[in-house]
């Protein structure tokens, strides 16, 4: 299918079905229940779902095939922001357009940053990307004000008046839209106790996700990929075979920088404001824990990264002790009072205490993250299986 092979096209038909069927799979507990509290299908997280796990697979190409680890994607995301603030004020507020400006100017970027980054290897690779984003984040902070808007950032405004847009009545603030649809269209479906949202913003990220999910199977399978996987295996070999890795990992790199591109140009497609911090060096550690939490290397990891950390930033940290205290108001109070103080230092504001143990656990005990997890309970479930049918099938022997 789509030129895949069967069990990529299964893969990529649980990605596409995950993603277009989320409303429904992040909703799991009925409104007003008490676990109501871990629903995750309201428009604003699923789209963050979605562009995040878009931002990942594009550093996966680079740091899963390649093994060169970037510490400055995060440049790549703000600048691809920028371009795309600057398409909607100065063009049009169509997200296209947007989008493609985004594109263009993060891999023109990553070109720029890869060519020299990419001389170095190892560590040193890595501290020259760390440097040219926080160079990035200064320039954005302080000495580009007028372009990139500073501390305060940009947005659309009253008085943009972008050149192929009808002009709108005075005072009158635009906003993004797909050929007049606007980012925040959908409707509500009411089952029972739970409630469905469907939003116009989520299904094109969701959409674009899938696209970029394909994309990367493609990279994944082709001889490119299969020379990316030579770099990160032995570039001496490579020299030796005649072939110079460099031209394959600035491909990579550029590529890569273009996924964080499409990012940045979603993020403001959904929410059409901009400020530096989205090139702070912490935004670039994210992308990497994310990263290697789903599975570095692997094709689904990335997403299932991205997924599981942006739930803990926006549901696990909301989590208060009167939440607690609701949950356990059944035991005895001084019971209860201990419970909450035992758990309560690892939600609320203490998630990032709950996201580094865990981090910690699948570093040391599943390398491969979770995607790796997810294999060897199907592997134990399948070997007793195995076993089952073995018993069953067994015959006494003969006496």
């Amino acid at each position: 299918m789509f030129g895949l092979e069967k069990k990529d096209a299964r893969l990529m038909l649980v990605v596409a079905a995950m993603a277009l069927l989320a409303p429904f799979l992040l909703n799991p507990f009925p409104e007003g229940s008490a676990m109501a509290q871990f629903n995750a299908g309201y428009p604003d997280l699923m789209q963050r779902f979605a562009i995040f796990g878009i931002f990942a697979i594009g550093f996966n190409i680079l740091f899963g095939l390649t093994g060169y680890l970037s510490f400055g994607h995060a440049a790549f995301l703000g600048v691809g922001s920028y371009a795309a603030i600057w398409s909607m004020k100065l063009l049009t507020l169509n997200i296209i357009p947007a989008i493609i400006l985004a594109v263009v100017v993060a891999g023109v970027f990553a070109f720029l940053v890869g060519f020299i980054s990419l001389r170095r290897s190892g560590i040193y690779f890595s501290i020259l990307t760390l440097a040219f984003a926080q160079m990035s984040y200064s320039l954005a902070y302080s000495v580009l004000t007028p372009i990139t808007g500073g501390e305060t950032g940009l947005q659309i405004r009253a008085s943009d008046t972008p050149l192929f847009d009808p002009a709108l009545a005075p005072g009158q603030i635009g906003r993004a839209n797909l050929f007049g649809y606007e980012m925040s269209n959908g409707f509500r479906l009411d089952v029972g106790g739970w409630e469905f949202t469907f939003n116009l913003g989520y299904y094109i990220a969701a959409v674009v996700l899938i696209l970029a999910f394909y994309m990367s199977i493609r990279i994944f399978r082709s001889p490119f990929g299969m020379m990316l996987r030579a770099v990160k295996s032995n570039q001496q070999r490579m020299n030796y075979a005649g072939l110079s890795p460099k031209p394959y990992t600035l491909a990579a790199f550029v590529i890569s920088g273009m996924y964080a591109g499409l990012a940045g140009g979603l993020l403001v497609a959904m929410d059409t404001q901009v400020g530096p911090e989205r090139m702070f060096w912490t935004a670039s550690g994210e992308i990497v824990i994310m990263t290697i939490l789903g599975g570095a290397g692997t094709l689904l990891g990335p997403v299932l990264g991205a997924g599981f950390i942006k739930y803990f930033e926006n549901i696990i940290s909301k989590i208060n002790s009167n939440i607690l205290h609701e949950w356990f108001a059944f035991l005895p109070d001084g019971l209860e009072d201990v419970v909450v103080t035992m758990i309560y230092p690892f939600i609320g504001k203490g998630w990032h205490l709950t996201l580094g143990i865990m981090f910690m656990l699948v570093v040391i005990f599943l390398p491969g993250g979770l995607v790796q997890g997810g294999q060897k309970i199907a592997a134990l479930f399948s070997r007793k299986k195995a076993d089952k049918e073995t018993k069953s099938t067994a015959t006494e022997p003969a006496e």
